[in-house]
């Protein structure tokens, strides 16, 4: 049995235990779990090596697993490149953040602006002074790449561009994508305009995560505007049923770039491939990446959002223990058919003491594969812990003194 106790540090528990307490194993008073032994005589198969990713000729890429955050397979997925119209990605982040607010709705009606109606580049062809709804708008910038719909959109969220710019780093800020920096809503070249393969893949698994309700359009094959039809230039949706999205980029600087995601059988991928030399590269770079995810890897829930997944000891509490949740649903990704190799690595606090909210991180679980932390979540309180009468107070404090 594994000891689970709220004043060590660093605690372990192995995937067979998390399995366990998923099926509703019970603790003991110290956070003990049970855990069955294996059957005799049996052991574990060793696992057939998985063999490297595929050449990828970009400047970088990244493939991993959008549920779990495991990086499957990458090249220089840190160094800053040019995102060109992956950048629409953020743009509409920050748009659905505003639409999730009540800030705006679909049916709002936006007066294009000169500034709008003079972007250059792809355009969904907006007329200057006209009025064009925001989910029309929106369909203009995801399937066809609009500068000008972006722009649009944009000045409605924040009323000028550089507001919302200034709303699309601090998002960036909030999501962690460290190497990523933003100077216009489109993505028109800047030498202060660049975003990494990993933030891209962050960004484009919290689009998808976030906002199932609108990543629904990233798999819209066309889009008609004054009459003018334009085709999405996400060449994989049109190859693989399993593809849904995401964005398109290009420049003359950036290269052909694009973010691909596919769900097959349970299983989110997300691939980020940056900088090839056309658009046929491109749509075969993440098609070789998403098959070699699947092929030798998968992907298990262990464990479900606001369920306990440990008990910690609460002093000066009205109750006495408070199990440990996520707010999200736990994923863990492993080699194909050899998932077991996984360990949870909880980090708490040596003393919890009341009063505790659901809203507030209590600690950390640390999700380990093959010895490698691949995903580190927030621990909460299962359930608020209000703080206990007098004489619970008073009996904690003084055990205090002695613990």
């Amino acid at each position: 049995m594994t000891r689970l106790h709220p004043t060590v540090p660093a605690l372990v528990l192995s995937f067979a235990t998390l399995l366990a307490a998923c099926s509703g194993s019970k603790q003991d008073a110290a956070g003990t779990a049970a855990v069955a032994p294996p059957a005799a005589g049996t052991a574990a198969a060793a696992p057939t090596p998985v063999p490297p990713p595929p050449e990828i000729k970009a400047r970088s890429f990244i493939v991993v697993d959008g549920d779990s955050g495991r990086v499957i397979a990458a090249l220089e997925p840190d160094s800053r490149q040019e995102p060109a119209s992956l950048t629409k990605l953020m743009t509409a982040y920050g748009v659905f953040h505003a639409l999730k607010e009540g800030r705006i709705k679909l049916t709002d009606m936006v007066t294009i602006s000169e500034h709008a109606w003079k972007q250059e580049g792809s355009r969904m062809f907006v007329q200057v002074g006209t009025q064009v709804s925001v989910e029309n708008l929106i369909q203009g910038m995801i399937v066809q790449s609009g500068n000008d719909a972006t722009v649009a959109l944009a000045e409605h969220v924040a009323g000028t561009e550089p507001t919302f710019v200034q709303m699309m780093n601090t998002y960036a800020r909030q999501l962690g994508m460290t190497g990523s920096h933003f100077t216009n809503a489109a993505g028109m070249p800047d030498p202060e305009h660049y975003m990494t393969a990993r933030d891209a893949a962050t960004l484009a698994s919290a689009v998808i995560r976030e906002f199932p309700e609108y990543y629904k359009w990233y798999s819209q094959r066309e889009y008609t505007w004054n009459g003018i039809t334009q085709q999405n230039r996400n060449g994989l949706l049109w190859r693989d049923p399993t593809v849904d999205g995401v964005k398109t980029g290009h420049t003359e600087t950036a290269g052909y770039c694009l973010i691909a995601s596919a769900k097959r059988d349970g299983m989110r991928l997300v691939s980020v491939v940056l900088g090839t030399d056309s658009m046929k590269a491109r749509e075969d770079a993440s098609a070789a990446l998403l098959a070699y995810g699947y092929n030798f890897f998968e992907t298990k829930r262990v464990y479900t959002a606001g369920q306990a997944l440990t008990t910690a000891r609460v002093w000066k509490g009205a109750a006495p223990e408070v199990g440990l949740a996520l707010k999200r649903d736990l994923y863990i990704t492993g080699q194909r058919g050899h998932v077991g190799n996984v360990q949870a690595q909880f980090e708490l606090p040596a003393r919890l003491i009341a009063p505790l909210s659901t809203s507030t991180s209590v600690g950390k679980v640390k999700v380990v594969a093959d010895g490698a932390t691949v995903a580190t979540y927030d621990l909460f309180p299962a359930q608020d812990v209000p703080p206990g009468g007098l004489f619970r107070r008073a009996i904690d404090t003084v055990r205090l003194w002695f613990n």
